[in-house]
C-alpha cells in the first residue's frame, strides 16, 4: 500500500537530516521519495558500485559493512527507523564507500540524485539546513576514530 504525502513529510521532519526544513519544503522532497522494500540479507547498496541517491529506513534495520584490504568486513554501523545512508551520492560522482545490507524485511524511501539537486536549484536555502546536519554527522564519525 503506497503511502501519502502528508504520512510521508511527517515521517520526514523525524530523519534528522530534514529536520530543520520548513512544512512546504519538506512536502516537496516527500513528493519526489520513493518507496523500495527489501528482503532480509538483500544488499540494498554495494560498496563499489555507483551510488544514485539516499536511503531513509522507514521500518526494519540494517548493517553498513566495509570491504577490507584483507578481504574481510567490518561493520561501520546499524540503522534503523529515521536513520539515513548515501548521503554523499547526492553530492558527488564516488562509487559508494560501504554495503548496507537488510538485516530483516525492511522498508526505506529513496531520493534520487537527480530530484534532490532539481529540489536544491528550486530551493536553494534548503542545503544550507541539510549541511548543518551532514558536518554534525561527520563531526560525530570523526570522534570515534
Amino acid at each position: 500500500m503506497a503511502t501519502s504525502i502528508d504520512e510521508i513529510s511527517r515521517f520526514l521532519a523525524k530523519v534528522p537530516l530534514f529536520r530543520g526544513l520548513k512544512e512546504r519544503q519538506l512536502r516537496r522532497i516527500a513528493e519526489r521519495m520513493r518507496e523500495r522494500e527489501f528482503k532480509a540479507n538483500e544488499a540494498i547498496v554495494e560498496q563499489g558500485n555507483p551510488g544514485v541517491g539516499l536511503y531513509i529506513v522507514v521500518n526494519g534495520e540494517a548493517r553498513v559493512l566495509r570491504r577490507q584490504a584483507d578481504g574481510g568486513q567490518l561493520e561501520l554501523d546499524r540503522l534503523a527507523r529515521t536513520q539515513f545512508f548515501g548521503e554523499l551520492s547526492l553530492l558527488d560522482e564516488a562509487p559508494r564507500s560501504a554495503s548496507v545490507v537488510a538485516d530483516v524485511d525492511m522498508k526505506c524511501l529513496v531520493l534520487n540524485k537527480l530530484d534532490f539537486l532539481d529540489e536544491l536549484q528550486q530551493e536553494p536555502e534548503m542545503a544550507i539546513e541539510m549541511l548543518k546536519e551532514l558536518a554534525h554527522r561527520f563531526r560525530r564519525i570523526i570522534s570515534t576514530l
